[in-house]
């Protein structure tokens, strides 16, 4: 394990709750098994009240492993997605509830997809928390949660072991943020580009990350050398040796990969180089040095002068901005 891997265990634990609605468990899924299937390492475990379930669209779900022996523990994510629900003081069972709060209590962190925070919200977890559920739904998860921090502007929301996310598709967002945070955004971006999804939204679907930027386009060898660049960030490379790698003649590489993105390469890499330094500073415990090492600056000054060039700020002032807390 790395140091932004170290301490989870790659389990995810999915919740099935009576009346899920597919595309809320399907979503996420989805991007967790394509991670898997690129070497993120994960391993998927369906678990549920009863071992068959009816979901909201008519689909029966059956040989879910029972809540009694799927005990969630530190570094596992616990996936709950959402159920449709009904008028009903009781909308999660309380088996449901104790078992999600034992998850929390053991170390594990726990998403959820849309209603699925009815789940967190029972068990007591939203409180004092930012989160989100669909957008038809915050005003009545105020009322029934009045000490969460509910935003309605946001696609999903991290505070801490506790992530939220809107509705249905939002799911997908939700997982690929997860992806991303866990095991970097080499790997969000391979998941993004195997399920055809060019534009991951960010949480307030503000911006998007440059390992995703510049992906929406269909030309196969300007995508290669993305690929390329993104998975040899400590490289210096010449434009032959990337022309190399599309399978085009330097003069032809620039024009190709300027029309396609709207940058050159060198510009691109720079961008990922950035970004993967700001991951780094904000959630490890790497040197300057070595982040700059790790992603091809010269040394810790040239770092230094870039990231406040790009963000304004010294990275002294990105440490510990995004790490995950209780």
């Amino acid at each position: 394990m790395n140091e932004e891997t170290d301490g989870r265990t790659g389990r995810v634990l999915v919740l099935v709750l009576p009346e899920v609605n597919l595309l809320d468990l399907g979503g996420p899924v989805q991007v967790f098994d394509a991670a898997a299937q690129l070497g993120g390492g994960y391993r998927l475990e369906y678990v549920a009240e009863t071992d068959g379930l009816r979901s909201a669209q008519g689909l029966r779900l059956a040989g879910l492993a029972p809540l009694a022996t799927s005990r969630a523990t530190a570094g596992d994510l616990v996936l709950v997605p959402g159920p449709r629900l009904t008028a009903s003081d009781r909308l999660v069972a309380p088996a449901v509830v104790r078992w999600v709060r034992d998850a929390h209590d053991a170390g594990a962190r726990l998403a959820s997809v849309c209603t699925g925070a009815v789940a967190l919200g029972e068990a007591g977890l939203l409180d004092g928390r930012a989160c989100t559920t669909h957008w038809s739904l915050t005003s009545a998860m105020r009322d029934r949660y009045p000490r969460a921090r509910v935003r309605e502007a946001a696609l999903y929301v991290h505070d801490g072991r506790i992530s939220t996310s809107a509705g249905i598709s939002a799911g997908i967002d939700l997982a690929l943020s997860l992806v991303e945070r866990e095991r970097g955004p080499e790997l969000a971006a391979a998941v993004a580009r195997e399920l055809v999804l060019y534009l991951r939204r960010d949480g307030d679907a503000t911006q998007i990350s440059p390992f995703l930027r510049h992906r929406d386009h269909v030309q196969p060898a300007v995508h290669r050398v993305q690929d390329h660049l993104a998975q040899h960030l400590d490289t210096a490379f010449t434009l032959p040796e990337l022309a190399g790698v599309a399978g085009l003649s330097p003069r032809g590489l620039t024009r190709a990969f300027t029309a396609a993105t709207g940058v050159t390469p060198f510009a691109y890499q720079r961008q990922l180089r950035l970004e993967r330094a700001r991951t780094l500073l904000s959630g490890t415990d790497l040197t300057v040095e070595a982040i700059a090492l790790r992603c091809g600056f010269r040394d810790a000054r040239q770092l230094r002068r870039v990231v406040a060039d790009a963000f304004g700020v010294p990275p002294s002032l990105l440490r510990g901005s995004s790490r995950p807390t209780a």
